[in-house]
């Protein structure tokens, strides 16, 4: 099973594994490594109630050491999916073959990359180097107990990869187009402004928090950040919302909040950008509660993507563009440990109903990422 990457992906796909992930899943994906020669640890991370941030979500790394001194390659990604909604033309759980498609939730988003894995180094001998997989159950959710977790894990242990690879799926029109060489950041800032309720006709024993919020976005909404760079677009800030909750026509609101999100670039960090945020709050009689996602990362073009970029020209005959664009990932975390690069599937039915993959973009993918383990290791 685990060296064929159409098998491995019906099986971890017919494991329902909305997010957060555990159990099943991670059985199936232990039983395909421990037959290979790895060793399988798992924990969970998280003590809270269901549905909460604090949820339990489940971790799993494995590891197949080589001889002492040999490079460490580490593939990186997570088996929770999201919801799969309604609408979809078979059961999103279990998967079915129609054509040359796979179709089910986690086809491309990514069951589907982390069963190629998997098959990639069925066949690479242990002596070629020390190959892990860095799995979460917490990708899709608030991330919070998942891939950080892990990294934690392996401090403790010691245990530091040379060089990562996401399986995000990255390709856009066709298998092999895009990789991810760096990702920019998020922070998600709360706005308020804090007034005196009042009628409509007594403005004088009012006091209207709505002028002084719009004064606050205004200013915000007119801020240039920055005009890019040579690897990553300009950063950009968004009102996402505004809020008074005034059910009345004659009522002055006691309070008016708001909510803005910035993806910034390398130029930036969360903290100076809520620093700045915070300043123009205050200014106007405002306050400011930032939550920062994750920080800008870049691999700058180099040995570790033109070693994957001759993969994919192997196997495909694309040159795949170097890019940042798109959200955020778990990279944003893995970057800490050691360079990381996103690459996998094509990602047009990530997250929609009918998700799918294409089965000869599963042989492929396979075939460039053993390419890949044994560039990485050094044969």
């Amino acid at each position: 099973m685990s060296a064929d990457p159409v098998a491995n992906a019906r099986h971890l796909m017919a494991c329902e594994s909305v997010t957060p992930a555990r159990g099943p899943v991670f059985d199936m994906m232990e039983e395909m490594l421990t037959p290979l020669g790895f060793d399988v640890h798992r924990f969970t991370r998280g003590d809270g109630p269901e549905g909460s941030e604090q949820e339990a979500v489940e971790n799993l790394f494995a590891i197949r050491r080589g001889p002492q001194g040999t490079p460490h390659f580490a593939f990186a990604g997570h088996l929770d999916v999201v919801p799969p909604g309604e609408g979809w033309s078979s059961e999103a759980f279990a998967p079915e073959v129609r054509g040359e498609l796979l179709y089910g939730r986690g086809a491309v988003d990514m069951k589907g990359s982390i069963a190629c894995m998997i098959a990639s180094v069925a066949d690479i001998p242990a002596e070629a180097g020390t190959v892990s997989f860095i799995i979460t159950g917490d990708e899709e959710g608030p991330a919070l107990h998942g891939t950080r977790a892990l990294i934690d894990y392996m401090r403790a242990e010691g245990i530091a990869p040379d060089l990562c690879l996401v399986g995000e799926p990255t390709s856009v029109n066709r298998l092999g187009d895009m990789m991810k060489i760096g990702r920019r950041g998020s922070v998600n800032i709360w706005l308020e402004v804090e007034g005196t309720q009042g009628h409509v006709a007594y403005p004088h024993l009012a006091d209207n928090p709505m002028p002084k919020m719009v004064a606050i976005l205004a200013e915000l909404d007119a801020l240039e950040l920055d005009e890019g760079t040579d690897w990553f677009q300009p950063s950009n800030l968004e009102i996402t919302e505004f809020n008074v909750a005034n059910k009345a026509h004659n009522v002055i609101p006691g309070k008016a909040t708001a909510r803005i999100s910035i993806r910034f670039n390398d130029q930036h960090s969360g903290a100076s950008l809520s620093e700045k945020v915070t300043a123009i709050a205050e200014k106007h009689g405002g306050t400011a509660r930032p939550v920062i996602s994750g920080e800008p990362f870049l691999t700058p073009p180099g040995e570790f993507s033109d070693m994957i970029a001759a993969a994919i020209e192997a196997e495909t005959g694309v040159d795949p563009e170097r890019s940042t664009t798109g959200g955020t990932s778990d990279a944003r975390f893995l970057k800490d440990l050691c360079p990381v690069i996103e690459f996998g599937l094509v990602n047009a039915t990530m997250h929609k109903t009918d998700e799918a993959v294409a089965l000869d973009d599963l042989t492929t993918l396979t075939a460039i990422y053993r390419r890949i383990v044994m560039a990485a290791l050094g044969g």
